[in-house]
């Protein structure tokens, strides 16, 4: 059986005490050092959609437990550290170096990666209305693909979790087209961009930063009084979305992105929400 269809709708949740801490229960409660075993590369996406401080983009301290966990269970596998900043002023390495990234680099089978100039398969898809062809990265159709994004309220999209977080894959040079920011195109009719390209490429594995939140918007604004204090992680990007939207105090049916993927690339609800205890 399909492990996201096993795990439809499945949370694994935990307080937010330091990433080192409360990461790893959470990853052994959902047993993914099993699903690794076999695969011999992983990309980790975090969101780093411009070079601005967390909470806006994930931290590195939560990239850095994820790795660590990954690399403590799985002596062999390779892990890519990948985004494509939305930025046109500067490249995706100038987010990893302001951010901390580089450090990730000194690690045995760690790779920084800009996947805004990575080569392009090209897909097609007549069920897609919004993108009925779409261009992204060759490397994510031969990994096991992990979505780090952060929980942020959306100017736009109302908010952005792991679905949207996939728009860091998209390459510039097939979705700018004149605008102003690296994904311009992925603006016009936002929610079923979004949806179309998870229904070509969903991350098979979601873990969320929500140590804090950001309140209002995803790149200004005020963050979450309080801070929401929590990490998840789940199989299904769905149900994550889901969940995500509920901790800012929204609800997935206002969101059309996540009731267009609700059934199709998974489960906003009912939701199996499990709480690991931290160490």
């Amino acid at each position: 059986m399909n492990r996201m269809l096993r795990d439809e709708g499945v949370i694994w949740s935990g307080e937010f005490v330091s990433y080192r801490q409360s990461l790893p229960p959470i990853l052994e409660a959902s047993g993914l050092a099993d699903e690794l075993a076999g695969h011999q590369t992983v990309v980790i996406k975090p969101n780093l959609v411009e070079a601005l401080e967390p909470p806006i983009t994930t931290h590195v301290d939560m990239v850095e437990a994820l790795v660590d966990f990954i690399l403590l269970h799985n002596s062999k596998i390779r892990i890519i550290v990948g985004e494509g900043t939305g930025a046109l002023e500067y490249d995706t390495f100038h987010c990893f170096d302001q951010l901390g990234y580089m450090k990730l680099q000194n690690k045995d089978r760690v790779q920084l990666l800009d996947l805004n100039i990575e080569p392009c398969r090209r897909l097609t898809n007549d069920a897609c209305k919004r993108w009925p062809e779409l261009h992204l990265p060759e490397l994510l159709f031969d990994c096991f693909l992990i979505s780090v994004p952060v929980l942020k309220a959306h100017s736009l999209c109302r908010v952005t979790l792991t679905m949207k977080n996939m728009m860091g894959c998209a390459p510039p040079a097939h979705y700018q087209q004149g605008g102003a920011w690296g994904k311009s195109s992925f603006h016009a009719r936002l929610d079923e961009a979004v949806f179309d390209l998870n229904r070509y490429r969903t991350p098979e594995f979601t873990v969320t930063d929500a140590a804090v939140g950001m309140a209002k918007a995803h790149l200004w604004g005020p963050t979450c009084s309080p801070p929401v204090k929590k990490v998840f992680a789940s199989y299904d990007p769905v149900a994550a979305d889901a969940y995500g939207t509920s901790l800012l105090s929204k609800s997935w049916k206002d969101i059309g992105h996540i009731w267009m993927a609700n059934g199709v690339l998974g489960q906003a609800e009912p939701l199996d929400v499990r709480e690991p205890a931290v160490a």
